[in-house]
């Protein structure tokens, strides 16, 4: 496809064509006015594509789908604080990816594309709501060894007075808390040895309609109405909520870098 069948979500200019994954699944542009650090960036990216895309499919238990993704200065920014956008959350109108440049961090623009990627597996609706906002995070944080840290809201979360977001789901990616407490409860999960790739297929099987507490009454057997009061007896025995990831389950992964318009979906840090 070229550039100019490409409908981007809302990047403006001409995309330079940089290349195409060996699988065939990313195909990879640039904005060439931003130079050679955007440049390396998108060379990086395209290295590491096929990686984050077998990852994904390992988390959701899929194989298909191809994307198209533009590294640009999103947002106006370079240190890929712009965050990521798409369109919708499958491969049909959210297949045409935006990610922040980040120059000289390209772990990051990896982290910034599978946290796009994985909302287009996440069944046409998931990715509008908390429950979908935190995995897709996760997701992004287990490729790239935590690249987007300082993305993290769970400690907005904790120190805003710790909602109940797992009892129910707010109905929007846009709210620190709910990212936040979503964020935490996935962490308390990954500690209780349920795999990333289990809680990503069993929360896109709930839908967007599903809460983290069903969620933990499918993989635990127990009631889901006593779900968030366990997970705050495990929050209060932490030192504190100082990241993501408090309860210190971080999956760990070999990276190969030392590095809907009807609505947008876009990661952004709140």
């Amino acid at each position: 496809m070229s550039d100019s069948q490409i409908q981007w979500p809302s990047f403006p200019g001409q995309a330079t064509l940089v290349g195409t994954s060996p699988s065939g699944r990313v195909t990879v542009y640039v904005d060439a006015t931003l130079g050679q650090p955007a440049q390396q960036n998108a060379q990086d990216l395209l290295a590491d594509a096929d990686r984050v895309v077998q990852a994904n499919d390992h988390f959701f238990g899929t194989s298909t789908g191809s994307v198209n993704v533009i590294v640009f200065a999103l947002n106006g920014a370079t240190d890929g604080t712009g965050g990521a956008d798409h369109m919708g959350c499958d491969y049909v109108v959210g297949n045409n990816l935006e990610v922040c440049a980040s120059f000289d961090n390209s772990p990051r623009v990896s982290a910034l594309f599978e946290a796009e990627l994985s909302e287009c597996n996440m069944g046409g609706n998931l990715c509008g709501v908390s429950t979908g906002e935190a995995l897709s995070r996760w997701c992004a944080a287990t490729v790239s060894n935590n690249a987007l840290g300082d993305f993290a809201t769970a400690p907005t979360w904790f120190s805003d007075g710790a909602q109940d977001f797992v009892s129910q789901t707010d109905p929007t990616d846009g709210s620190a808390d709910s990212t936040g407490c979503g964020m935490a409860f996935i962490s308390w999960l990954l500690s209780q040895n349920f795999a990333l790739s289990t809680i990503a297929q069993g929360l896109v099987g709930l839908s967007a309609n599903g809460t983290f507490a069903q969620l933990y009454g499918n993989l635990t057997g127990n009631d889901p109405n006593t779900a968030f009061l366990t997970f705050m007896g495990a929050v209060q025995g932490l030192p504190g909520v100082n990241s993501d990831d408090p309860f210190g389950a971080m999956p760990t992964q070999q990276t190969t870098l030392a590095a809907f318009r009807p609505r947008s979906h876009r990661l952004v840090r709140k």
